[in-house]
Formats: C-alpha cells, structure tokens, sequence
C-alpha cells in the first residue's frame, strides 16, 4: 500500500511539472503602485497620535492615496485601492495580501501559514461605561478580484487592553471562495477595553500556492477586502445599514473603445470615437428611499480652464440598492494643444448633509498622450504562457490606427517575479491582419530582456530604433525563447473584447482569460538618437504637474522624457536649495516636503529639460 502511494504522489509531482502549454494567470510578486512609489524614506508612518481619537472612528477608504490616513492608522502595510473588488460598500477599499508596505512579497512568506499585512489603529478614547453601547462594525470580503483565501488562511481582528498592554483576538474569518461583502459587528463590553488608549488591529494570515516548480509564477495571494468601518457608542447589534449614499466603481474613459490614445489619432475620428455618456456607480447604503442629484464638470488640465460642466438632475434611489447611470455626454474633448491633451473628469453626488461625504466625489484623467491603451493602468494579476510546448508560444493584443503613422516603442508592463525567475530575453513582436487574426510579421526585436518599469504602473519602454509603418489594424505582442512563464501585468477590471490572442500548436487562438493585458504601442516620429552632449530641448519649457496646489503627490506629464533618456526631476526652494531629486516618474511623493512655494525641474541625461512652478500646502 505504502509503495502505491508513493507511486501515485510520483506520478502527481511529473503530470505537474510537466503540464502542456496553456494560458495562465497568477498573483503578483509585487505592487507597482507602491514599489514605484520613488522615495518612502521621509514618510512618517508608525507615529502615535499625541492625543487619543474621540468616537466615533470612521474610514471607508474612500480618499485617493495608496496608503492608509496616517491620521486614523499607525501603520501602512494594507493597500488602499479600488480595483481589487466589483462590489464594494462605497469606492475603495484596504486590500490584505501577501505584499508589505513596499509592494513586496513579505520575506517570511512560504507555503506555511504566516502572518502577512495588518492595519492598526491610532489610540482611541474609550473611557466609557458598558450602558453606552460601543460596538465596532465593517464589512469584508474574501477574494474579490484578487485571490480566495485558503481554508487555513485566515482575516483576524484583536482588540488593545491598554492597561495591561496587551492584545485579545476577538473575532476571525477562515478562508473562502464565498466573494460577497459581509457585515460584522461587534460590541465592546469588557471593560479591559473600554479604557483610553484603546486600540484595533485587522491581521491577515496567508500561504503561498505550494506548487512552485516555476519560480516566476509564485506570486501575491490570499486577498480580503476590508470597508466602511464604524466604531461608534449608543449603537446596537442590528446597526450595520449606514445612511448614505456613496459612489463605488472607479470613473472610466469616457471614450467608446479605448482608455487612451493619441491625441491626433483622437483628432481623426472623434466624432465616431467621442463617448455619448459617462458611468457612474452608486449605492444607497440606507434602508429608506434617497434622494441624489448626479453633477460632472470637465477642466482642460493643460489650459488650466473648466471646458464643460453639467448636471444629470436628481433621482430616488431604493433602499440598499447598487445603481450603474449613465449620464448623458453632449461635449467632445478639444485642446489647442497638436500633440498631447488632458482632462479631469469628476463625478460629484449631492446627497444629504448627514451623509459622509468622502465618498462622493470621483476623479479621472482621460489623457491623450501618444500611445493606446485599453486596460486601466493597474495590474491585480499576472499573465503569461507556461508549460511542455511553450517555446516558441506569442502572445498579439489587437489595435487600430486610424491615419498612417509610425510605431515607434512599446510600453510593456511586466511584473516582478520571485528571485527574478521571469528576468529572460524575448522577442517583441508586430504582426499585420489577416481576417481577424495576427497575420504576417512586420517587425521582430530579438533577444530583449524582461524589464520593469519606472513609471508608476511598471510600464518599461521598448524603443525601436527602425520605422515600422502602421495603419488600419496592426498587433503587438511578444514570442517566447523559453518555456518559462514571463508574467505580463493583466487588468483583471477590464475584458479584452476579442483583441487578445495566443498561439501554440501552429495555430491563433482567442485568449480564454478575461482581463486585459497590460502592453501600450506608442506612435508618432521615430525617436531621436541622442547623446549626453544633445541638447534636445533649446527652450526650457513648461512642464504640467497636477493637482497644483498639492499636498501628497504631484503627477508630471513627461511622457517624452520618459521615452527619450535617462530623466530626473528636482525641486528646489525659493531660496535655491535642492530639497528632493530622484529618478523621473509620473508620479512624485511630496508629502515631506514643508508648505511653501517650490521649483519642479525636470533634467535629460544631466541637463534641464522643464520647469514648473509648485504651491505645496500642510
């Protein structure tokens, strides 16, 4: 019998190892997000709060950073997002996974039960009696669009007796594929709790896939979705409906197919590629008939101008109701700009003034730059083509020029694999159409490396230093060298409509898997070789940053610079002193910085390039 078994766990471990070539999708090795970040170091996380927080507590992660308020948590391991979920209470949520702070998977992480993210909060005042009914409530959710938890995984939340200074689990989720938001709720009666300097934190307990023959597949896992917590007194067990009213899907492109293109592309065929609407999502959160009333305006970011403002009127709403609305678009983008435009979109609701109203506002940014994009910049998963068979598998997203133009680099956005394993060489590869499907090959760049980015989302350019002429439909992928997995950044918030492909076994096959690969073509002139010694820019010009005045992070617009060199940018003080330098990204951590007026200079290989002025505020 003994010999059986080891039989059969033989043949199990070589029917694995050695499977046949298939799409496949795992988790992240790291975050982008947070990874491109740029410098941390100044960030003062960790820091207790002088005076204890007065009740009631409470945060639905509806703000715009990446981190935790630093004002409600002492710590910043969780990511606040809203991409990981499609069912969120209002928009965004703090994500528990296997990374740390960093975008990292967590050094200590292994197949083995470990502890992975937390998020504590700041010292509460809960000197109150037991009859003032303190009961704590959030909602969570196992998975959402990340991975399920394992059974043995686990989401746990303890509460501080700050006179003993120690911590008490009082509550625990086990893993499941059950990927609904639930409501808990918990009261604090024991009077070890109900002290000053009371404190909570959430704990994830996670394990890695134990199949990791293939390095570069091991990778992020074991997500839950935390939302809307609510620590309050004079409350009760039943108290988990909220009044209000609040968005929860992020805005999109308002566009009809794409998420960004070239601007003259746009300028080309606007009319039939101009959306007629813009979705929103909401929810009444509250058990009566609500009121809300759904306003949009449009600025011109370059312009620095409002271009269009309207309002889509009120409506009621059922109680606990989700709501997708499109409201109604009678504008098309306009820029006196020739080569770039962007504009901020913002969704506003005006509910009642009892009703928080964080979660009201949304913002997007329809960019025009010189690149097509249909995924939404953030990758939740990996994707790529593993397995006997392998070699020589290519993958072809489908695009579509619209006037004769030059393709002149690739953004690819690949993520970090476990001890580098996806760190091979490739060919990126261009095809021509063939009735629907890749078809002739018009371009091949042999032996390129896997790379990551420094953009904010991981994109790393691959320039071309040959014209290759595009029109009509064209598609851009790469072939494998190898039978190791390559793990591509995939959107899992947005289907690919029939653009991705794959092939293997001699033949195109449409892509199984329903988000979208993360792969950019960027158009226009062929780029310019240069030296140190050029001088690409005879005129400083104006570079755009947004939001301006800011506080946390200021985005730049230098998507030329970022293809052209080696790029920085400085800020220096009024007086002259150089406060900040790092590597040129799109997006740059501000938030050390004092208050006051600063320079933004941007340098190419060594020498100035742009310059903007900075309003920095507390």
């Amino acid at each position: 019998m003994i010999r059986q078994i080891y039989l059969y766990l033989l043949l199990l471990f070589i029917c694995t190892g050695f499977s046949s070539a298939q799409e496949v999708v795992t988790g992240l090795r790291s975050n982008n997000l947070l990874t491109k970040q740029g410098e941390r170091n100044a960030r003062s996380f960790t820091a207790i709060l002088s005076d204890p927080l007065e009740l009631p507590f409470f945060d639905d992660f509806s703000g715009r950073s990446y981190y935790p308020d630093p004002a409600k948590w002492t710590d910043d391991y969780v990511f606040i997002n809203n991409t990981y979920s499609d069912k969120q209470i209002t928009c965004g949520v703090a994500t528990f996974d296997a990374l740390d702070n960093n975008g990292r998977l967590y050094d200590i992480a292994s197949a083995y039960l470990f502890k992975s993210d937390q998020l504590t909060s700041q010292p509460l005042n809960l000197n109150y009696t037991v009859n003032e009914n303190v009961w704590m409530s959030f909602f969570y959710q196992a998975g959402g669009l990340g991975d399920a938890p394992e059974p043995n995984d686990s989401l746990t939340l303890q509460f501080l007796a700050p006179d003993e200074n120690k911590w008490y689990s009082v509550w625990s989720a086990s893993g499941t594929t059950d990927k609904e938001f639930r409501p808990a709720i918990i009261r604090i009666s024991d009077t070890r709790f109900l002290k000053t300097g009371f404190q909570f934190r959430f704990t994830n307990y996670a394990s890695l896939s134990p199949n990791q023959n293939d390095p570069s597949m091991v990778g992020n896992c074991d997500h839950w979705n935390v939302d809307y917590i609510l620590l309050d007194k004079n409350r009760n067990g039943g108290d988990t409906i909220f009044t209000d009213v609040a968005l929860t899907l992020p805005v999109r492109s308002v566009l009809k197919n794409h998420e960004s293109m070239p601007w003259k592309q746009y300028r080309e065929i606007e009319l039939q590629e101009m959306g007629s609407s813009v979705l929103i999502h909401y929810r009444n959160n509250d058990t009566i008939v609500r009121n809300v009333t759904r306003n949009f305006e449009i600025w011109d970011m370059y312009a620095n101008s409002l271009s269009y403002l309207f309002s889509a009127g009120a409506v009621n709403i059922d109680p606990l109701t989700y709501v997708n609305y499109n409201a109604g678009l009678v504008y098309s983008f306009n820029s006196s700009n020739n080569d770039s435009a962007l504009f901020r979109i913002t969704s506003v609701l005006k509910t009642d003034e009892f009703d928080p109203k964080e979660n009201d506002t949304l913002v997007y940014y329809q960019t025009f730059k010189n690149y097509f994009a249909f995924d939404d910049g953030s990758a939740e998963a990996g994707y790529g083509i593993n397995g006997l068979g392998s070699r020589n598998a290519m993958f072809a997203y489908k695009f579509k020029s619209f006037i004769d133009d030059t393709l002149r680099a690739v953004n690819i956005c690949f993520n970090d694999s476990y001890n580098d394993a996806n760190k091979r060489a490739y060919d990126l590869m261009v095809w021509d159409d063939n009735n629907g499907l890749p078809g002739n090959v018009i371009y091949t760049l042999e032996e390129v490396m896997v790379e990551q980015g420094q953009k904010i989302n991981g994109f790393y350019s691959y320039k071309i230093p040959d014209k290759v002429p595009v029109n009509n439909f064209f598609y851009v992928g790469w072939r494998q060298r190898s039978e190791s997995f390559l793990n591509a950044g995939l959107d899992v918030n947005t289907p690919h409509a029939g653009r991705q492909f794959y092939w293997l076994n001699g033949e195109w096959q449409l892509s199984q898997v329903s988000g979208t690969v993360m792969i950019h073509p960027v158009l226009g002139d062929a780029l310019r070789i240069t030296s140190v010694d050029d001088v690409i820019y005879k005129d400083k010009k104006q570079i755009s940053i947004w939001p301006n005045p800011a506080s946390g992070y200021i985005t730049i617009d230098a998507d030329e610079l970022l293809l052209s060199g080696d790029a920085s940018v400085t800020i220096i003080d009024l007086n002259g002193r150089e406060v900040k330098k790092t590597i040129l990204t799109e997006r740059i951590d501000i938030s050390s910085l004092p208050a006051g007026i600063y320079i933004i200079i941007t340098s190419l290989n060594g020498k100035p390039a742009g310059y903007s002025r900075l309003i920095k505020l507390r």
